[in-house]
């Protein structure tokens, strides 16, 4: 079970940048308690907030993760995973690092691909998201009022392995293009880029 601290790091790490009210507000909480909760992780480096006037009243604090907030959240074996691509890269080329890359991507395409259900794009988008949320990528999605669907994903588990050899990005992209197919798949914001999370824009 977590605790309020561990709740505010979540939705945080989920929601971006929010303020003390919205949180105390979902977690059903006082404002109170949420703020001095926030107050203690910010003391421990774990978020920051900027204050900004919004309208008539007092300043508000919009409160964020910092890097060390963000490394609460695990990233997979991360220094062996980037050893391992390393070691591949130095001793046999990227060339065979790209066919260990391919050759993951097939097995993955393989795995989910049995489990995606044979209906339409709704149902099989949101069970990609169930799959993909349930090996750390805190992934969701969501219809939007233009008919498009959007599939977020808060982490990346293996984002270490992803910033030491960005074919992994690819692979990832071209993995849900081929499992959306014929849907469009395109990738509006990158944790590799500097975004908070990873958000794919799919159109029937």
């Amino acid at each position: 079970m977590r605790s309020t601290p561990d709740d505010l790091l979540f939705q945080i790490k989920t929601r971006g940048p929010s303020r003390t009210l919205a949180l105390a507000t979902t977690l059903g909480i006082s404002r109170q308690a949420a703020l001095q909760a926030l107050e203690k992780l910010a003391a421990e480096g774990l978020v920051e907030h900027v204050t900004a006037r919004a309208g008539v009243g007092r300043p508000r604090r919009s409160w964020s993760l910092t890097a060390k907030g963000h490394g609460r959240f695990p990233d997979t074996h991360a220094q062996m995973t980037v050893d391992l691509i390393e070691a591949v890269r130095a001793e046999f080329g990227p060339a065979v690092l790209d066919r260990l890359i391919a050759r993951r991507e097939r097995l993955v395409a393989e795995g989910y691909s049995a489990a995606l259900p044979d209906a339409g794009l709704e149902a099989r988008l949101a069970r990609l998201a169930q799959l993909r949320a349930a090996e750390g990528y805190m992934a969701e999605w969501s219809a939007q009022d233009d008919g498009s669907y959007l599939l977020i994903e808060n982490h990346c588990p293996i984002c270490a392995a992803a910033t030491a050899c960005q074919g992994f990005c690819r692979a990832e992209l071209s993995l849900f293009q081929m499992l959306l197919a014929p849907a469009k798949v395109e990738r509006l914001e990158h944790i590799l880029a500097g975004a908070r999370r990873c958000a794919y824009r799919i159109v029937a």
